[in-house]
């Protein structure tokens, strides 16, 4: 009967172990947490689609629904034509592998008219935005960096 009992308590002891273990190689190390910025070149963009002024995101992977806050609305000047865009205190869409859609919260100002960006799809090296039916091309080359606001319109830090 002792060796019964022996034998139980050593299987509990092994179970106990076990699970202990599986429970510690689940934990994510803080070391693994991903900015907005990672998230955009793990789908296929360059960062500087944002602005350095990213305050925190939140992302949804199974459905890609994404939602970026700034730390202000931010007015910065597009490459490589010199349009104006604007940027909401918050952005949101959907992201998937080479596709941003459902986009809200950019704006660009293209013949005296502000339009909405409502989507980007990356296609190769270039980038190409979409604002409703119309579309417009661009090298991903000027996006590799994340621009500073310009005057007044954000928040410092």
């Amino acid at each position: 009967m002792s060796s019964r009992l022996i034998l139980s308590i050593f299987s509990c002891l092994l179970l106990f172990r076990q699970s202990n273990t599986e429970a510690k190689s689940l934990e994510e190390p803080s070391s693994i947490l991903r900015t907005a910025y990672d998230e955009l070149q793990r789908k296929g963009f360059p960062s500087g689609l944002l602005p350095n002024s990213v305050a925190n995101y939140s992302l949804d992977t199974s459905s890609g629904g994404f939602s970026v806050q700034l730390q202000g609305r931010c007015d910065i000047t597009l490459p490589p034509d010199n349009y104006p865009a604007s940027f909401s205190d918050k952005i949101a869409g959907r992201l998937t592998e080479g596709y941003i859609q459902d986009l809200t919260g950019i704006r660009v100002r293209v013949f005296f008219q502000w339009w909405s960006i409502t989507g980007i799809r990356s296609s190769g090296k270039d980038l190409v935005f979409e604002v409703g039916v119309v579309s417009a091309k661009y090298p991903s080359s000027n996006f590799d960096e994340s621009p500073d606001c310009e005057g007044s319109n954000h928040l410092s830090s």
